[in-house]
């Protein structure tokens, strides 16, 4: 039996060998001694060919491979603790002849003393905590002193081997870092620790070349008009989280393209915004050569929102008449694509297109509007707006009214939807959105900020990782 408690192919020949003697023996005591020694002769020659021979693989083996360490060796593994303490302990020790590495410098000095034995956390193995046990040596330097050296498998001051510190951050992606702290025996913190380390050192390696289009939009952070500054790439070949804004104001979106830099932002030939004064602005001074096109999604959440409008202005009027039923749950009725609608919502609004209401009018107008997104060229489209303009300002609904002169205040950004038709990946702006608002969720609240805006930066970044990992998500 080695030292894992698994018997070789050897070692079970021939205890088969001993078993099948030990029958004969037994059934068969009058035979003579000589034909015993007989039989044991021809049991010896058994090579059970059922059995294959294997040299089982140690845990030093697996090390070596994976995790080989330049100037040390893997010693011995063993297990330390029991029950539910129960760990492995892997003992290093350097080569021989070896030198220290300063950790100031880099360069190979005269050992000084070496320091008490330390415990570096590993991968975890089975369930079972994994330990690198080594006593660092110190260094004598002439250019920065007595230094502790170098250690390959850690960074710096901390007890936590490179190895475990990208394991943990790869599932933090999936998992909620509680939950990858509970299932991985290590605290919150360490958690973050690990995913802070994975994002320094992919927002320090990442490419920011050939950036064609990039989508602005804000997040809601915390309770009140606490608002992030979001910046993507929507390029169809890349689509990631560029930067990310502590507020949403007009100072903060510029210090994105000063980040970017003068030249990276002649490239940009597409960026994409809602409405807001301060976007458009800022992407005329700092990106004037780009075609700045209006997010559909949020052209057509103002429609949603004059109808809505519309809705609670009648039903009031209605009501203070004594008719509580008539608009009684059509908000989403109302709100909703024709197509999307089920069979009982759809019957409904069968029942309201009876009736010559306001709410009606403001829905009809809404659903009209989409043909506008259904042309393909922008001088066909630009006659249609103009014609839905003077249809809404007809219809003596305030909200629609509204509506249709912030359109014709923003036409030219409306028409250069057409002219970058399909030229990015024009949904991809709210369906970040909604990643970085179940991100948020999944922490129930960040502690700070700077939690927040590692955690965005983890899971929607696409930051790229070190070619060695054995640990990695595809």
């Amino acid at each position: 039996m080695d030292d894992c408690g698994v018997w070789s192919g050897a070692t079970l020949a021939h205890k088969a060998r001993t078993v099948v003697l030990s029958l004969f023996t037994s059934r068969l005591g009058w035979l003579s001694l000589a034909l015993g020694r007989q039989i044991e002769r021809i049991v010896s020659t058994w090579r059970l060919p059922h059995l294959t021979i294997i040299n089982t693989m140690q845990l030093k083996t697996i090390l070596n491979r994976i995790q080989k360490q330049p100037g040390f060796v893997f010693e011995r593994a063993q297990f330390v603790g029991r029950g539910k303490s129960l760990q492995i302990h892997v003992s290093l020790r350097e080569r021989q002849g070896s030198k220290p590495v300063c950790s100031g410098c880099g360069k190979k000095r005269p050992a000084y003393d070496r320091l008490k034995v330390r415990l570096y956390q590993f991968v975890p193995l089975w369930g079972l905590l994994v330990f690198f046990v080594f006593a660092p040596r110190r260094c004598d330097c002439l250019r920065c002193g007595v230094k502790v050296e170098l250690l390959p498998w850690s960074e710096g001051k901390s007890r936590m081997t490179v190895a475990l510190t990208w394991f943990l951050a790869s599932w933090a992606k999936v998992l909620s870092w509680k939950e990858t702290a509970a299932r991985f025996r290590v605290s919150w913190q360490t958690v973050y620790a690990a995913v802070e380390t994975a994002v320094t050192w992919g927002r320090t390696h990442q490419s920011l070349d050939n950036i064609r289009s990039i989508g602005v939009d804000e997040l809601s952070r915390s309770k009140g008009h606490n608002y992030l500054t979001l910046v993507y790439q929507i390029d169809h070949e890349c689509k990631r989280l560029l930067w990310i804004g502590h507020e949403r104001t007009a100072a903060s979106f510029k210090r994105f393209f000063e980040w970017l830099g003068p030249d990276r932002c002649k490239q940009l030939q597409f960026v994409t915004s809602d409405m807001w004064r301060a976007y458009i602005s800022t992407v005329a001074q700092k990106a004037n050569s780009a075609i700045h096109v209006l997010d559909r999604f949020h052209v057509m959440r103002l429609f949603s929102d004059a109808v809505d409008r519309v809705r609670r202005d009648e039903a009031s009027r209605l009501r203070a008449q004594g008719d509580t039923v008539t608009l009684k749950h059509t908000r989403w009725v109302l709100l909703k694509r024709k197509e999307n609608l089920n069979g009982p919502q759809f019957c409904r609004l069968n029942e309201l297109m009876k009736i010559n209401y306001a709410t009606t009018r403001g829905y009809l107008l809404k659903e009209s509007f989409q043909q506008f997104w259904e042309y393909k060229s922008a001088a066909w489209a630009g006659k249609f707006l103009t014609l839905w303009v003077k249809d809404a300002l007809r219809s003596k609904l305030e909200p629609f009214q509204k509506l249709s002169r912030t359109l014709l205040d923003h036409r030219d950004l409306l028409l250069n939807w057409f002219r970058a038709r399909e030229a990015f990946a024009a949904g991809a702006v709210e369906g970040f959105n909604l990643k970085a608002r179940v991100t948020t969720r999944i922490a129930y609240g960040f502690r700070s900020y700077d939690h927040a805006e590692i955690a965005l930066y983890h899971r929607l970044g696409n930051l790229p990782e070190p070619d060695w990992l054995t640990h990695r998500f595809t």
